[in-house]
């Protein structure tokens, strides 16, 4: 046999057969830069647009640089000596936020396997529930508490069931698409042993979405307080009111005591988050 190398110089081999190639050129890599442009220059024309469509004004910033500034220091400058009455609204804050986590938690585990298509054989059952809860899911929270805040009133009720739907939404979203990519190898044989879908999700599937499940759970607890404080800012009870109150009088250095006050506590709830997920996966 007679191999040829890629610069045409002829190498002699044993063997049966005619010549191989050995060393060819490599094929011309395809020039995707002018298609990288094009989508620059798409998303640039895009972003300009909007920004005229909304009327964007950025001269604004600097004239108002003067009122930036004051705001700033003050921010800068946290009274600490209204932290004892802002305690009742950040404790508050916490029983909402555990309340609608223990609450939606509950709800969504049976409205997830309603929504799995692993887990739900009935195709009417499995399309009735998922665009209810696409429904529910693109409310959003604010919207939700201003709606119970004009139904139940003000207080810290009316932020529950607000926080409740919202998370419902999103932990079927989360655990019934975890659900879908599953093994279902256990699943089938308990259906093969004559186990009703029931019996057979709760034998098979549970334990499989168990690690999942919980982490959204705690996910979901970290998000409500975040959303508590927001939702209480149209009256839904918790530090949103209490923000409200000092915004609407410019006490921006009570504002900032109450800011690093939630950002305390998403810190130490993000490192609780952490450590228990590193158990879940252990």
């Amino acid at each position: 046999m007679t191999t040829v190398t890629g610069g045409g110089a002829p190498v002699s081999g044993g063997g049966r057969g005619g010549a191989v190639i050995i060393g060819a050129a490599r094929p011309s890599k395809p020039r995707t830069g002018w298609k990288i442009g094009v989508v620059l220059v798409v998303v640039a024309g895009i972003t300009v647009w909007s920004a005229i469509a909304v009327q964007v004004d950025v001269g604004a910033l600097f004239a108002n640089a003067q009122n930036a500034s004051n705001t700033l220091v003050q921010l800068f400058q946290p009274d600490y000596s209204f932290f004892p009455q802002t305690l009742p609204a950040l404790l508050q804050t916490v029983q909402m936020a555990v309340i609608a986590t223990a609450v939606s938690v509950i709800v969504s585990l049976p409205i997830s396997f309603l929504a799995s298509r692993a887990t739900n054989p009935n195709s009417t059952v499995l399309l009735v529930v998922r665009f209810v809860m696409n429904i529910v899911r693109s409310v959003p929270d604010l919207l939700y508490a201003s709606l119970f805040v004009t139904v139940v009133g003000t207080g810290a009720l009316s932020g529950i069931i607000a926080l409740v739907l919202f998370n419902v939404g999103i932990i079927v979203k989360l655990v019934s698409e975890a659900l879908d990519g599953l093994d279902r190898g256990g699943q089938e044989a308990a259906l093969a042993s004559g186990a009703t879908w029931f019996k057979a999700n709760r034998a098979a599937m549970v334990p499989e979405v168990a690690p999942t499940y919980l982490s959204q759970a705690i996910y979901v607890l970290e998000l409500n307080i975040r959303a508590s404080t927001v939702i209480g800012l149209v009256g839904a009870g918790g530090l949103g009111m209490l923000i409200d109150k000092v915004r609407t009088f410019y006490q921006y250095h009570y504002l900032s005591l109450i800011i690093f006050e939630i950002l305390v506590l998403v810190v130490l709830l993000e490192l609780l988050s952490s450590f228990t997920r590193r158990r879940l996966l252990r």
